[in-house]
């Protein structure tokens, strides 16, 4: 089993940035990859940046390219979201998610919410 806490979410301004933190715990040896995921209340669930765990490869959601970066520091199984220019649509509850297959989440964190006002 994998234990994923966040932290680091709040309220921000338009422009403004944020960093969002998961601390992984139990088999982390087991993880290949870590994403962050987000919702806003009556939409679905979606991946906002995955890093692999050991090549630390990432990919990114259309809507955030340039603007957020995901990065993980192994040596204490962290990782974390960095979140600039930030927009009132990026509000939502961040889930951090970790994976030890190659399709499904298995482990999830149990959210932060981000607001951004205008």
């Amino acid at each position: 089993q994998v234990q994923l806490v966040e932290s680091g979410g709040g309220l921000v301004q338009a422009g403004g940035s944020l960093r969002l933190s998961c601390a992984a715990s139990g088999r982390t040896s087991s993880m290949n990859a870590m994403g962050w995921f987000r919702q806003a209340p009556g939409k679905a669930r979606t991946l906002v940046a995955r890093i692999t765990v050991s090549a630390g490869g990432t990919i990114y959601a259309d809507s955030v390219k340039g603007r957020f970066t995901i990065s993980i520091h192994n040596a204490v199984n962290t990782v974390y979201l960095q979140m600039n220019n930030l927009k009132p649509e990026d509000t939502a509850v961040y889930f951090c998610a970790a994976r030890t297959g190659l399709l499904e989440y298995q482990y999830w964190g149990q959210g932060t919410q981000v607001t951004v006002s205008s």
